[in-house]
């Protein structure tokens, strides 16, 4: 195993040991989360050792919840009972085998079987001044002690251990299909002839990080001159947990000092990247699952199945790209803007899957 994740609670009682922090939704199902609890008999006062798989929307800070507001909300929650045994008995895994090697005798084994229905890691990027946990969602592991599974009365910190995991998803095999193409028409006050405006995408998914080719194709019937090409990507976040909340965020904005001549034609590709490193002070955005003190990188998009409830989904991400041509003036007419001729193209931002998963 190259690293090993523990845990310990206050009062040294309980450690919770895990070999990785992803999980991996291969839409079929998903990667179980298998781990160790190493407890002591004596630090637990006739109580019981429980252990918890908890996704849940977080959407204010956590120090609201002193006075009374709640700022998360459960969306699936299911325990173990650990101690005393209550007959949860997982087939010990690799995995296993080697997390209660280092917890020794008095380590337990738990699995959780996580529900292929439930939403992947996404943090909304929190502004440069906003401290404690960011809006998002999220997958927390959390032993404890207490009388029973889901105690109604807040329980101790020092009588609990927790670690965040992510579940993320990987880009589906390749199908071969065409990327999305979109095209305008667009004609011009006291002018017979129009602007074509065709952009194409090469394919349909694209990997974070990687440049993504843009194929513009222009004709030009008119009098006027292309100055300039001007290219967006837009993030849109909807949060449909709790309300409608919808956010769009530019993540990329590209300007090509292209120009297009009168009566004239234009065929190229042009290369764009939208990165997180470009946009760290932009509050709001969807990044993947924060892991403390571990970078992450613009959230990739949600995969939605068919019956899928998307209420449970939480927040769902999507981006597109708009392609802008800015046409001078001409005649009595005033400046044109770069919206005047735009088309948008859907746009799947995601990981490659890595040879091992």
């Amino acid at each position: 195993m190259a690293k090993l994740y523990k845990k310990t609670s206050g009062n040294g009682t309980l450690t919770l040991y895990l070999g990785k922090r992803d999980y991996v939704d291969h839409v079929q199902n998903v990667d179980p989360i298998e781990g160790v609890v190493k407890l002591d008999p004596a630090g637990l006062a006739g109580r019981k050792v429980f252990v918890k798989l908890a996704c849940a929307f977080h959407y204010g800070r956590e120090d609201l919840d002193v006075i009374g507001l709640s700022f998360r909300k459960d969306i699936w929650v299911k325990h173990i009972q650990l101690y005393p045994d209550a007959g949860h008995k997982p087939n010990l895994t690799p995995m296993h085998v080697c997390l209660l090697k280092k917890a020794g005798e008095q380590g337990r084994a738990f699995t959780f079987d996580i529900a292929t229905n439930l939403p992947c890691s996404v943090t909304l990027q929190p502004g440069p001044d906003n401290a404690g946990k960011a809006c998002g969602v999220d997958f927390e592991v959390k032993t404890y002690i207490a009388t029973e599974a889901d105690p109604e009365e807040k329980l101790d910190r020092k009588d609990t251990a927790r670690m965040t995991v992510r579940k993320i998803q990987f880009a589906p095999d390749a199908t071969g299909a065409p990327g999305p193409r979109a095209d305008i028409c667009k004609s011009f006050m006291m002018s017979d002839k129009p602007v074509h405006l065709q952009a194409s995408l090469e394919k349909e998914i694209y990997y974070h990080g990687d440049p993504i080719n843009v194929n513009i194709k222009v004709k030009n019937e008119t009098s006027r001159t292309v100055t300039k090409i001007k290219i967006i990507v837009e993030q849109t976040t909807d949060v449909v947990l709790y309300s409608a909340d919808k956010y769009t965020k530019t993540v990329l904005s590209q300007d090509f000092g292209e120009t297009i001549d009168a009566n004239s034609t234009f065929d190229k590709s042009l290369a764009i990247t939208p990165l997180l490193a470009e946009n760290k002070k932009k509050r709001g955005l969807a990044l993947e699952g924060r892991l403390k003190d571990e970078d992450t990188n613009l959230a990739s998009n949600t995969i939605i199945r068919a019956g899928m409830d998307k209420e449970v989904l939480g927040i769902l991400v999507s981006y597109k790209i708009k392609v802008n041509l800015m046409v001078s003036s001409g005649g009595l007419l005033g400046g044109l803007t770069a919206s005047d001729i735009q088309v948008e193209l859907p746009l799947i931002l995601m990981h490659p899957k890595p040879q091992e998963v």
